[in-house]
């Protein structure tokens, strides 16, 4: 896959599903899959607020959406690894390329500040 582009096992780009950012439980933006990789975009409500903090340093607050060929850095990094990715993709039944969905099923509750919740009325991985 020489775009970076999540694919299904056909080859396939996926895209379509979609969720919200949130940081320490404050829901900061949406990240979604595109036919070509993600997208972050932070709310405008949030980048209104004065204390408004961006998700990461490489991710500082602007409206406009960061793309991204894949799952940006930001986010791939919080999904399981080694031992743990192989439990994960087991126990959930997500195929370990699909990062999407590793992050949607798992990162709900990560360490960290970040979280990633399905968008209300998608379906669960």
């Amino acid at each position: 896959m020489t775009d970076g582009a999540d694919r299904n096992s056909s080859g396939e780009a996926r895209g379509g599903r979609r969720a919200v950012v949130r940081l320490d439980g404050r829901p900061v933006g949406t990240f979604e899959e595109t036919g070509k990789g993600t997208r972050f975009t932070y709310y405008a409500s949030w980048l209104q607020q004065l204390d408004a903090v961006p998700v990461s340093l490489v991710l500082p607050l602007r409206p406009e959406s960061y793309d991204w060929p894949g799952l940006h850095p930001v986010f791939e990094n919080l999904l399981p690894e080694g031992w743990l990715l192989g439990i994960a993709t087991t126990k959930l039944k997500i195929a370990p390329d699909d990062g999407f969905g590793l992050l949607l099923a798992t990162c709900a509750d990560c360490v960290g500040a970040v979280e990633i919740l399905p968008m209300a009325g998608e379906p669960a991985p």
